[in-house]
C-alpha cells in the first residue's frame, strides 16, 4: 500500500499594518548602512534647513545603540510624560527625541533585537508628536533589527542614503538600497558627502575618491542629489551643540543643505 500523501498548505507572506508617526504628515529615513559617514550630522542640519524653509520638523534619533542627537544639539535634559506619552524636547525650533535623553550619556545600551524593537515601538506610537510637516529618522549602520521595524511597521514615506564616496562604504549602500528596495520604501536619492576638500589654494582634492555615489545612484536608477564637501566648520559647530546650519546661515555648507531642504520640500509637494 502506497503512503498517504499529503499536501503541504500553501504560505503567504505576511502582511505588515504600515501606520504613519501620528502627528506627522510624512517620514523621511535617513540612512547610510554603514558608520563613520556623517549620516547623523547630514540629518541634524537637514531637519534645519526644512524648518528654514518654512516646514515643521521633528527629529528621531532612533540610533539605540550610538545615540548622537544630545551632543549635536546640545541637549541635557530628559522628555516630560503626559497621559502616558513622552512630550518631545523642543531645540532650534525642532521637536527632537533620543534614547540618549533617557540614558546616561556613558551607559552602553547593552540590548537585544526585542527590546530595540520595543524601544522604537515606543519613539513611533508614544511620542506626541506635534503638527508636523516632517519627521526625520536618523537611522543607526546596518540593515538589522531598527530598519526593519520601520519598513515593516511604520509608513516610511522616503529614505535618503549618505555615503562617502570610497569603495569601502559604496559597498554597504548598495545593500541599503537593496534592503530598501525589497522593503518597499521610496528611495528619495543619494547623498555624497565628505566629497572633496577646498584647499587654500581653492583646488577640489577629492580625498576618499570621486564620483562613486553618483554612479552608484546611476547604477540603480535613483536620484542623486548632489554633494557636501568635507569643512572643519560642519564638525566645530556639531561639537558646539549647535549644527552649522543654526549657527552660520551665509555658510557655503549651509546653502547646500538648504538647497537639499527645498528639493526634498518640493517632492513632497509642500
Amino acid at each position: 500500500m502506497r503512503p498517504t500523501e499529503t499536501m503541504e498548505p500553501k504560505t503567504t507572506p505576511k502582511k505588515f499594518i504600515k501606520n504613519p508617526i501620528k502627528g506627522t504628515k510624512f517620514t523621511i529615513a535617513i540612512s547610510s548602512a554603514k558608520g563613520g559617514v556623517g549620516k547623523s550630522t547630514f540629518a541634524t542640519n537637514l531637519a534645519l534647513a526644512l524648518k528654514n524653509i518654512g516646514c515643521k520638523v521633528g527629529l528621531l534619533d532612533a540610533d539605540i545603540y550610538g545615540p548622537s542627537l544630545p551632543k549635536l544639539f546640545s541637549i541635557n535634559e530628559k522628555p516630560k510624560s503626559e497621559e502616558g506619552k513622552l512630550i518631545p524636547i523642543n531645540k532650534y525650533g525642532i521637536q527632537c527625541m533620543s534614547i540618549g535623553f533617557l540614558t546616561d550619556e556613558q551607559t552602553p545600551m547593552i540590548w537585544r533585537g526585542p527590546m530595540v524593537t520595543s524601544a522604537i515601538k515606543t519613539f513611533t506610537q508614544k511620542v506626541d508628536w506635534k503638527d508636523l510637516d516632517f519627521i526625520i529618522v536618523d537611522m543607526p549602520p546596518g540593515t538589522g533589527d531598527t530598519q526593519l521595524t520601520f519598513a515593516q511597521e511604520v509608513k516610511v514615506d522616503g529614505a535618503i542614503i549618505v555615503s562617502t564616496p570610497q569603495e569601502i562604504a559604496l559597498q554597504d549602500v548598495i545593500r541599503g538600497i537593496k534592503m530598501f528596495d525589497k522593503l518597499g520604501v521610496q528611495i528619495d536619492g543619494l547623498v555624497d558627502n565628505m566629497s572633496y576638500f577646498i584647499g587654500d589654494d581653492k583646488k577640489k582634492y577629492p580625498i576618499f575618491g570621486e564620483g562613486g555615489v553618483k554612479k552608484t545612484a546611476e547604477k540603480f536608477n535613483k536620484k542623486f542629489l548632489g554633494e557636501i564637501p568635507i569643512d572643519p566648520d560642519v564638525g566645530r559647530y556639531g561639537d558646539k551643540g549647535k549644527p552649522i546650519v543654526e549657527s552660520n546661515n551665509s555658510h557655503p555648507v549651509t546653502k547646500i543643505y538648504l538647497d537639499f531642504a527645498s528639493k526634498i520640500k518640493s517632492n513632497y509637494g509642500l
